[in-house]
């Protein structure tokens, strides 16, 4: 087993997928989503405290200005080691309230991240983010640290809220990765608040 794709108890790096129902969430969702989970009993503590788990975007078609509509396709995607998969069961049939919006969480199924050349992140965080060289150097620094070599490429800048805070991203791409540090960067992300949906990359389609 690649060793990218264990933690350091030794657990495999799996993605739970979710469907979801309801009709519309914000674009920005986020933190909102972050906030809503903590709040399901037997979920909350746990996802407060683990260090190794990411959440990803919700996909959903775009609606209007700050809205996203949830269709038969949308997901909550969890990025986890695989013994922490207990937990996130205990959200099977939940509703949770999305930013006033109704979401109820459908039965799982899961599958392991697969290498791919190029990865995409829709936003990456980082100290001094809104500064495009000082975020371009960090991102060198970060992939030199967790031993990813790749080309990274900055996307557009994000504006995202937390709490009462705004923050600055960008999207990021990062190609000519080998399987192995593909599987790596997918598992470790980079920058902060993966629980929010930065950070988190997913295959390149182009």
């Amino acid at each position: 087993m690649p060793r990218d794709l264990r933690d350091p108890t030794g657990s495999q790096t799996i993605d739970c997928a979710f469907p979801v129902q309801g009709e519309t969430i914000p674009v920005d969702h986020g933190y909102p989503l972050y906030a809503a989970l903590s709040a399901v009993p037997g979920v909350g503590p746990w996802l407060h405290d683990a260090a190794d788990v990411a959440i990803l975007s919700i996909r959903g078609r775009y609606l209007r200005p700050g809205k996203l509509q949830l269709n038969e396709r949308s997901r909550l995607r969890l990025r986890l080691s695989a013994v922490d998969l207990p937990r996130t069961l205990l959200l099977t049939g939940k509703t949770i309230d999305i930013d006033g919006q109704p979401v109820t969480i459908g039965v799982p199924q899961t599958q392991l991240p697969h290498p791919a050349v190029a990865l995409y992140a829709h936003v990456v965080t980082t100290r001094n983010g809104e500064d495009a060289q000082r975020f371009d150097a960090e991102i060198g620094r970060q992939l030199d640290a967790i031993e990813v070599t790749g080309k990274p490429t900055r996307g557009k800048r994000r504006v995202l809220r937390i709490k009462d805070k705004t923050v600055v991203g960008h999207s990021l791409l990062i190609s000519e990765l080998s399987a192995e540090d593909s599987l790596r960067l997918q598992s470790l992300g980079l920058g902060g608040r993966r629980k929010m949906g930065c950070g988190v990359f997913v295959p390149w389609r182009g």
